[in-house]
């Protein structure tokens, strides 16, 4: 039995998560309760909602959650933007990090493709 644990999007977004709290790490001690923090919590809230969607019942369900996913992507994407804007990501980090919230929203696209298309087959 597949779980959330075999799709790819969850996949890659656990290794996301690790990349955050590695560069989060190194940000300044007196955002810990800041931008560490809201960084942290909004990254692992992708992967969360990916595995608590496919949990769900129905696609209609799924979408829902997954919708919530690709929310918390966006919001992770502005809080690195700003966290290299004021220096506590270099460069090639924020490039990395890009690139891997690239991939995962293209996951998240496919995942949502599949399950409107399983959906609006169950409705016929």
């Amino acid at each position: 039995m597949k779980t959330h644990k075999d799709l790819k999007a969850w996949q890659y977004a656990i290794d996301f998560v690790t990349d955050v709290y590695i560069a989060t790490a190194r940000y300044p001690k007196e955002e810990l309760y800041g931008l560490t923090s809201q960084l942290r919590r909004a990254a692992v809230s992708v992967p969360s909602n990916i595995a608590e969607g496919a949990g769900r019942t129905s696609p209609k369900e799924n979408l829902k959650f997954l919708s919530y996913a690709q929310s918390s992507l966006s919001e992770v994407e502005t809080l690195i933007i700003i966290s290299f804007k004021l220096g506590y990501v270099k460069q090639d980090e924020y490039e990395t990090l890009d690139n891997k919230m690239i991939a995962i929203r293209s996951l998240l696209a496919g995942l949502f493709k599949h399950l409107r298309n399983k959906s609006d087959s169950d409705k016929n």
